[in-house]
């Protein structure tokens, strides 16, 4: 049977690729040619049929890379081509193995309506001329440079339009009009299809009986005529093909799919056009086929097609309110979940969410992010508190080393919110309901014994195309066949209702999704994480003043523009943007956008405090009774406090001491840290010939995706940079200060440590003049703290994470990430590391004789991959970090929060009342703004932040009629206790975070 089956298999692929395929199409008339190259950036649709189109022969190369050119194409349809299918063919010059990421392609009639695109996988276009008919069509092409290859770790300088070349990528290889011979097209896909099913069957008689068929069908089949007896050799293999399955069957639960990636290996402009063209397609394909449902995420790319491309925004509209359509995941983007803060993962939330309610009159149920890299432990409180009641990825397939154990099951977050949780076996988002991904599909399902099925997102993503007619004929024929997987088109709510039903018991998943690949993307492109970083505080902290100025002083709150500046941070929050892992035009045009934000918040905040304290020469300063979280601290402007007694300096064998009544901070000739006492304690924490501040400098070259990852042999190779040069100290303004200059390699940088009376944190302003090439520069401080586990800041809380490799799970994280601070404690005490702008650290753990255990903290400071940015983060960039004693994770949020979001110094007239105060040990204040809605209300945000139980009060100082507990989308509105003292209580589970809305009078 061995030898049987490859005879027959080999027959039929060699007659299915060299005569079947070539039969689809008969008689052809080729299309005249025109092209107009544009000098520039693309141009307004409606203006591509006024230029000046120059004849274009077939064959000749066209587009330099990012560059656009419209083709004008002409014909006439045969008179005698009656009564038969007919289709438009183009090729641009495609590369079917890498669809997504090369030139494509949108079409338009010539009143300049979308009428489909052109993809590698999807070249046809529908013509709407009768036979005699003319034929004008126009093609908007785009010639993205491909920057996918077989080793996507290559350094390229196509990457930005300032570097690229200039010279054509792309040869037009067709243009034609052609008969379409159904049948010889059906024929492929039962061929196709069985092929593939028999291939992973077991030896017995179904796979038998399939080759038989195949074998049978090619008999019948004329290789001369082959469109004469297609249907002929589609009668041999149809009672295969309807052929019923068996009574257990894995469900395949399919929807159509196109993941786009907000911005990656092209600029957001260019997202715009594949947005535009994948949508153009999938619009049309649902009105050739009625069961076929689609479905797309990230609110900012419907955004985009309404503003640029409203034809084919009408036709998604349309087909979303006859529930074809599926808006998914609820999210203004498919961010990453690791670096913004809780606030920013709110507002995705907030703002996918309203989109979609205000343009289809409906809401996502599950939140759909299948290509993050590693999911937060704070998500699953968020999710439910957003309303949402699932979640969808299947990026943990990636895993280097462990296998999640699960496909379905519960996620539960650091406050014991719980999920309903779905990973796809198929181990894809971009199946083409291959035989190899079916049977994989229900060969990989682990939870077969409770669920009957699993989910398969179906298309080519990105500039891909989506879903194609041949997949959709697979679905036709996948039903219910004897030999495979129930596939049928589905909306994931339908799939999650019934595994919901199905399931009431699944298993549970406790904390985070480490994804064990793509470690790095914590660290890469600093500029980009810097910006982030400092436009999420400012953004709420301008929503703070800007609330404070409209209920105090009348000043109109700007609705529109700090929406608009978050949806901006919000996009530049997407999962190949804010990691670092895009070309260098996005993040060259990232940085300067922040840049932008910047000033533009800047301009609200200093309106808004000019209308709030008056003129006047008083001097001012924010010095607030509690403090946001993710903002500036949220209270009073009254008169600054003067500094307690000052910090000092002093010289001692060598060793140069920053102290004051809390700390003494000792540095060696060569910089290093070789004391750290918490005075209060006496403890030193400090490891006797470990020091700290050591930079280390390890070569950086990982087997692939350079951005992406760190392999864990990067440690085998480490330089420790323990030259200084000059060391300075002096005290200033009653602060102790000390200054180190390093110099290595082509680079250098300089410390300047501060040490702030009655502070018991030094802090750090480094500035360092990056130049190396495949570097990875780590920051260490070896410890002596005897720390079982590392605590890390995450949205609204933080997470625990071992500090052993017991298990290959925790060998696999030697590379992990924080918001804003990292600790590690002992029973005694603890040392934290707060910083500015940066996401990744590591810790590792030995035993030194004499000294006991002693846990390394090593802050991830820059990389410098050179894929797909060539020159990542060559240049200058600064970073502030501070390292704290003796404190806990209340104090390390304090910390860095002044670090994020240090106190204002304002000149007026006169101080202002706290507008919000809120009471109760480790309770914490993260927003005050407007209701989205703009009704008129307030909603201010708390969350717990120690991890305890706790019972807090919150006060407006302002009149209100009505207060009431609410989601994060600000509704669903609960009661809430108020006290004849107009406080509101409110009784905080661990790491809780809780809305509320007043109601102002």
């Amino acid at each position: 049977m061995h030898d049987e089956s490859n005879l027959t298999t080999g027959r039929a692929r060699r007659v299915l690729g060299e005569r079947i395929r070539p039969e689809i199409y008969g008689e052809r008339v080729q299309l005249t040619l025109e092209a107009a190259e544009l000098p520039g950036e693309p141009i307004e649709p409606a203006l591509g049929p006024g230029l000046e189109y120059a004849p274009f022969e077939l064959g000749s190369a066209w587009g330099p890379a990012w560059g656009t050119t419209w083709f004008r194409l002409r014909g006439t349809v045969p008179e005698g081509w009656a009564g038969l299918e007919y289709e438009g063919v183009v090729d641009l010059g495609f590369d079917a193995d890498t669809p997504g990421f090369q030139c494509e392609a949108l079409v338009y009639r010539p009143d300049v309506t979308p009428l489909k695109a052109l993809n590698p996988r999807n070249q046809w276009v529908p013509i709407e001329a009768g036979p005699g008919g003319s034929v004008e069509l126009y093609l908007e092409a785009a010639s993205n440079p491909i920057l996918l290859e077989r080793h996507p770790f290559l350094p390229t300088q196509q990457g930005d339009l300032a570097t690229a070349s200039r010279a054509p990528l792309y040869r037009l290889v067709r243009a034609e009009l052609a008969v379409r011979r159904p049948e010889v097209a059906a024929l492929v896909e039962d061929l196709e299809l069985l092929l593939q099913l028999q291939e992973q069957q077991p030896a017995g008689s179904l796979r038998a009986v399939m080759l038989e068929s195949i074998d049978n069908a090619l008999n019948v089949l004329l290789l001369d005529d082959i469109a004469g007896t297609a249907a002929a050799a589609r009668a041999e293999l149809a009672p295969v093909l309807s052929a019923h399955g068996g009574q257990v069957r894995h469900h395949i639960a399919a929807i159509g799919h196109s993941h786009i990636d907000t911005a990656w290996l092209w600029p957001q402009r260019e997202t715009i056009r594949k947005v535009a063209r994948t949508m153009s397609s999938m619009t049309t394909l649902l009105e050739l086929d009625p069961d076929f449902r689609f479905g797309m995420s990230s609110a900012q790319q419907y955004a985009w097609l309404k503003e640029h491309r409203p034809e084919v925004y009408a036709r998604v509209k349309a087909a979303v309110a006859a529930g074809r359509f599926e808006p998914l995941g609820g999210m203004w983007v498919e961010s990453d979940t690791v670096m913004p803060s809780g606030e920013a993962m709110v507002r995705q939330f907030l703002e996918g969410q309203r989109f979609f309610e205000e343009e289809f009159g409906k809401r996502s149920r599950g939140v759909w992010l299948p290509d993050s890299f590693g999911y937060s432990p704070a998500l699953p409180q968020l999710i439910r508190r957003a309303g949402f009641e699932w979640f969808f990825t299947q990026k943990i397939s990636w895993n280097q080393v462990n296998t999640f154990p699960h496909h379905t099951f519960f996620w539960e977050g650091i406050d014991g919110s719980r999920v309903l949780t779905h990973f796809p076996p198929m181990d894809t988002y971009n199946a083409q309901l291959l035989g190899d991904e079916l049977a994989r599909a229900e060969r990989q399902f682990r939870d077969a014994r409770r669920a009957s099925g699993s989910i398969a997102p179906v298309g080519w993503g990105d500039g891909g195309g989506g879903t194609t007619r041949e997949m959709l004929e697979r679905v036709k024929r996948l039903g219910d066949l004897d030999g495979a997987p129930k596939v049928r088109w589905e909306s994931p709510d339908e799939f999650f209702e019934r595994t919901a039903a199905e399931v009431p018991d699944a298993p549970v998943w406790v904390g985070e999704l480490y994804l064990e690949l793509h470690r790095a993307v914590t660290t890469s492109q600093h500029h980009t994480k810097a910006g982030n970083r400092r436009s999420e505080h400012l953004l709420v902290e301008a929503e703070w003043w800007a609330t404070a100025a409209w209920i105090r002083a009348g000043l109109e709150y700007p609705h529109e523009e700090l929406q608009a500046l978050w949806r901006i941070v919000l996009t530049h929050q997407f999962h190949d943007i804010l990691p670092g892992t895009s070309i260098a035009w996005v993040h060259r045009e990232a940085v300067a956008t922040y840049a932008d934000v910047a000033a533009r918040l800047e301009a609200i905040i200093e309106a808004s405090l000019r209308a709030l304290v008056g003129e006047g020469q008083l001097e001012l300063s924010a010095n607030p009774t509690s403090f946001l979280t993710d903002g500036v601290a949220a209270g009073a402007v009254s008169e600054a406090l003067e500094d307690p007694s000052a910090s000092s300096v002093r010289e001692a064998d060598g060793v140069t001491y920053l102290e004051n009544e809390q700390v003494s901070f000792g540095f060696d000739a060569a910089g290093l840290l070789v004391h750290a006492v918490d005075l209060r304690s006496g403890r030193d924490y400090a490891v006797p010939g470990r020091p700290g501040n050591l930079f280390q400098l390890h070569q950086d070259f990982p087997n692939q995706w350079d951005a992406w990852d760190v392999d864990r042999f990067y440690r085998e190779t480490v330089t420790d940079l323990a030259e200084v040069q000059g060391p300075r100290a002096w005290v200033e303004d009653g602060e102790a200060r000390l200054e180190l200059r390093r110099g290595f390699g082509s680079s250098e940088l300089t410390q300047t440590f501060t040490l702030r009376p009655s502070e018991t944190s030094v802090r750090v302003h480094q500035v360092t003049d990056w130049n190396e090439r495949e570097k990875f520069l780590k920051l260490a401080f070896p410890l002596s703290v005897w720390a079982k586990e590392s605590i890390a800041e995450t949205q609204f809380g933080f997470a625990s994470r071992p500090t052993h490799v017991n298990t290959s799970w925790e060998n696999a994280k030697f590379e992990t990430s924080m918001q804003r601070w990292v600790m590690v404690p002992d029973r005694d005490g603890a040392v934290a590391l707060a910083n500015d702008s940066s996401y990744g650290f590591d810790v590792t753990r030995d035993v030194l004789d004499g000294a006991g255990v002693v846990t390394t903290l090593r802050l991830s400071v820059l990389r410098a991959p050179r894929y797909p940015d060539p020159e990542t983060d060559q240049g200058r960039h600064e970073h502030r970090y501070a390292l704290q004693l003796g404190g806990t994770e209340l104090t390390a949020t304090e910390l860095a929060h002044g670090l994020n979001a240090p106190r204002r110094a304002v000149r007026g007239a006169h101080p202002v009342e706290p507008l919000v105060t809120v009471s109760g040990e480790g309770v914490l204040l993260d927003a005050v703004k407007p209701a989205a809605d703009r009704s008129g209300d307030l909603i201010v945000r708390v969350h717990e932040a120690t991890g305890h139980h706790a019972a807090a009060e919150v006060r407006l100082d302002v009149p209100f009629s009505a207060v009431h507990e609410v989601s994060l989308l600000e509704d669903a509105p609960q009661a809430v206790s108020v006290g004849e003292d107009r406080a509101v209580r409110l009784g905080l589970t661990p790491l809780s975070v809780r809305t509320l809305r007043f109601v102002l009078s």
